[in-house]
């Protein structure tokens, strides 16, 4: 079983590349067609789609009672996602970022990570004996991405005849355009589930605790789609979508994913995992200071930001 875990695992990463690769042609077309900025695409149809095996893994992980594999996934998949996909894509290509992203989206991100830690510690802000999602914490949370939602439609109406003057979108017929971000979006999906499958079966095989495998092996691998994603649309200079789709991405993983994980089933907070809490916080807030100290992300600050994560996974590996 091990063996044909490795086959697939190679398997699952070929078919994630090359998925990327038609859904950033694909969706970046449809943007240019529609007179929409890439921004937007990026932090809708480009966030959501490649957020999708994560919603499928921590639902089912709450489904079935697995906690540590639910929230951690979440949380290991948001850090991987500012520090290594935002990281390699900006040691590729500079990410550019635009105004309205350094005072709107990234402050929305550093909210949505405060109101996750204010709603999950209940020993310390409420009280209680226990750390728990509640099904009333989810709700909340589902309030949260329904006001995300509603600015996200806003922008839309605002943005509507607004052209894209960064970045140069080659436009593909609409069909075409249709074709490619579905086939693209299937590969991310399919693609990146065969990772995490192939990729767990191999870590639990040799070991591995349920904390440390929702941390890493998990989290990595359904951050993936975000990874391949942004770092083919920094190669192909899509700066927006590089840097929408990590921001999208991991709002949607706080406010909807756990959000209707916790209204679903409850779910319990590991006291291990309040140290990842806060390397969250920390690591969304200075990958706001990188973005507004010069409009971009460069590649030092790139190569600092893998660094971290480097340094992170070190970490928690000596501590589980």
């Amino acid at each position: 079983m091990t063996n044909l875990s490795y086959v697939l695992l190679v398997i699952g990463f070929i078919i994630l590349i090359k998925g990327a690769d038609f859904f950033v042609d694909g969706a970046s077309s449809i943007a240019k067609i529609a007179k929409m900025p890439t921004l937007l695409i990026g932090l809708t149809i480009v966030a959501f789609g490649t957020s999708a095996p994560e919603a499928a893994v921590s639902i089912n992980a709450a489904l079935k009672g697995s906690n540590d594999i639910a929230i951690g996934n979440i949380i290991g998949s948001n850090i991987f996602n500012l520090l290594v996909a935002v990281g390699l894509s900006a040691m590729i290509r500079p990410i550019k970022v635009q105004k309205t992203t350094i005072i709107k989206e990234y402050p929305l991100s550093i909210y949505s990570v405060a109101l996750l830690i204010i709603l999950s510690l209940d020993n310390l802000f409420a009280g209680n004996d226990a750390n728990l999602l509640t099904r009333g914490d989810g709700l909340i949370l589902l309030l949260g991405f329904g006001v995300f939602m509603f600015y996200l439609i806003e922008m839309a109406v605002l943005s509507k005849e607004a052209d894209d003057e960064v970045e140069e979108i080659v436009k593909l017929p609409l069909s075409k355009s249709i074709i490619f971000s579905i086939l693209g979006l299937v590969g991310i999906v399919f693609g990146g589930d065969m990772v995490v499958k192939s990729a767990t079966d191999i870590a639990l095989h040799v070991g591995m605790s349920e904390t440390l495998v929702g941390l890493t092996i998990v989290a990595v691998g359904t951050s993936l789609p975000e990874l391949v994603t942004s770092v083919t649309a920094a190669r192909k200079g899509e700066s927006d979508i590089a840097i929408g789709n990590i921001i999208g991405s991991g709002l949607f993983n706080i406010f909807f994913v756990l959000g209707v994980s916790a209204t679903i089933h409850p779910i319990a907070v590991s006291s291990k995992l309040i140290f990842d809490f806060i390397i969250l916080a920390i690591v969304t807030v200075i990958s706001h200071v990188f973005a507004y100290s010069k409009k971009e992300v460069d590649k030092k600050e790139g190569f600092a930001l893998t660094a971290m994560y480097i340094a992170y996974m070190v970490y928690i590996i000596i501590r589980n």
